[in-house]
């Protein structure tokens, strides 16, 4: 998608069936939206695109009868700033990105209704009641399963079977790094992999655990996310793998685009597009304490060639037939229908 086509899109000049515009004919709503990252990550627009895509195909048109008011949070200072303010904009609804993100909103707000999307155990960082029934204003889309995290060690060692050093990148005072680490430690043993924690407390602490790591060999990195304290230094962490020669796996997909080795998660955007259904029943009428929260329907993984080519890594044809891309060089292979 290119820049005219995407200002496009958000200005919602894209011609809708005339239809669809009376059926949404009346006053202009208003939704916010928090995102746990910046504007200038690699992915942002194309998310923001499939948002108001999802909802012009539902009959709401950005900047026709609905309007959005973004806020990009990086740090605990802009999530609870920016949810004041956008609590304080009273919009009809809220789409949000992370737990992080949830808590901020709900400590301006207990009646607002806020859509999640891509985000880890919304249960245990007190988003919602339960999956089935969240019971509150929020609900949404979660991210991943802990028990995930094993199989970034599991493609870890099958992308680089020498391996047996580990250090896992993680924020352990949210539930997606304690949690994920835990599910790592719990089949590190059957892969034969030593681990090594490392935090993410600022730029510099990652450079200098990382190098401490890599001065033995063997080694290799997992990035436990998506989490919105680890996304601000995705460039850094890219750049560390190369630079100390670590095969690396990543959750979100803007890594491999940077230059990484592999990822595995759910497909983010798909999650954009989804979250404009649940936002379309409640300005409709419906509560968020009524939808139920889901799990992800689509997963992608995704491997960058020319970096395993220059870590010395020959990737199994096993692995690159259950790929569902495969960069190149400038190109990138579609797989269709493998997974």
């Amino acid at each position: 998608m290119n820049r005219r086509e995407f200002i496009t899109l958000l200005g919602g000049a894209v011609a809708w069936p005339l239809a669809a515009r009376a059926q949404q004919a009346g006053r202009m709503r208003r939704i916010g939206a928090l995102m746990a990252f910046a504007a200038d990550l690699p992915e942002a627009p194309v998310r923001v695109a499939a948002l108001a895509q999802g909802l012009q195909e539902l009959g709401w048109t950005v900047g026709g009868n609905v309007r959005i008011d973004y806020r990009w949070a990086t740090s605990d200072a802009d999530r609870s700033r920016y949810a004041a303010e956008l609590v304080a904009l009273a919009p009809d609804v809220i789409l949000t990105t992370a737990g992080s993100t949830v808590g901020a909103l709900q400590q301006a707000s207990r009646t607002v209704p806020i859509v999640f999307v891509t985000t880890v155990d919304p249960v245990g960082g007190g988003g919602v009641a339960s999956l089935a029934r969240p019971g509150g204003n929020a609900t949404g889309f979660t991210a991943f399963e802990f028990s995930m995290s094993g199989k970034w060690l599991e493609l870890l060692k099958e992308v680089a079977p020498g391996v047996k050093r580990v250090a896992v990148i993680r924020d352990p005072a949210v539930p997606a790094g304690s949690g994920g680490f835990a599910a790592i430690q719990t089949v590190a043993p059957s892969f034969g992999v030593e681990l090594t924690p490392v935090g993410v407390r600022d730029a510099g602490e990652i450079e200098r655990d990382v190098a401490a790591f890599a001065r033995a060999a063997n080694g290799g990195l997992i990035i436990v996310g998506p989490v919105s304290s680890i996304a601000p230094h995705h460039k850094l962490i890219v750049a560390l793998a190369a630079r100390h020669r670590l095969p690396a796996v990543y959750g979100p997909r803007f890594y491999v685009a940077d230059g990484g080795l592999i990822s595995y998660g759910p497909d983010a955007i798909d999650q954009y597009r989804r979250a404009a259904g649940y936002i379309d029943r409640i300005l409709k009428g419906e509560k968020p304490a009524d939808l139920p929260v889901q799990a992800p329907t689509k997963y992608e993984l995704v491997i960058n060639l020319k970096t395993a080519r220059a870590l010395g890594l020959d990737v199994p044809p096993t692995l690159l037939v259950r790929a569902d891309e495969v960069i190149e060089s400038a190109t990138v292979i579609l797989w269709q229908g493998n997974r």
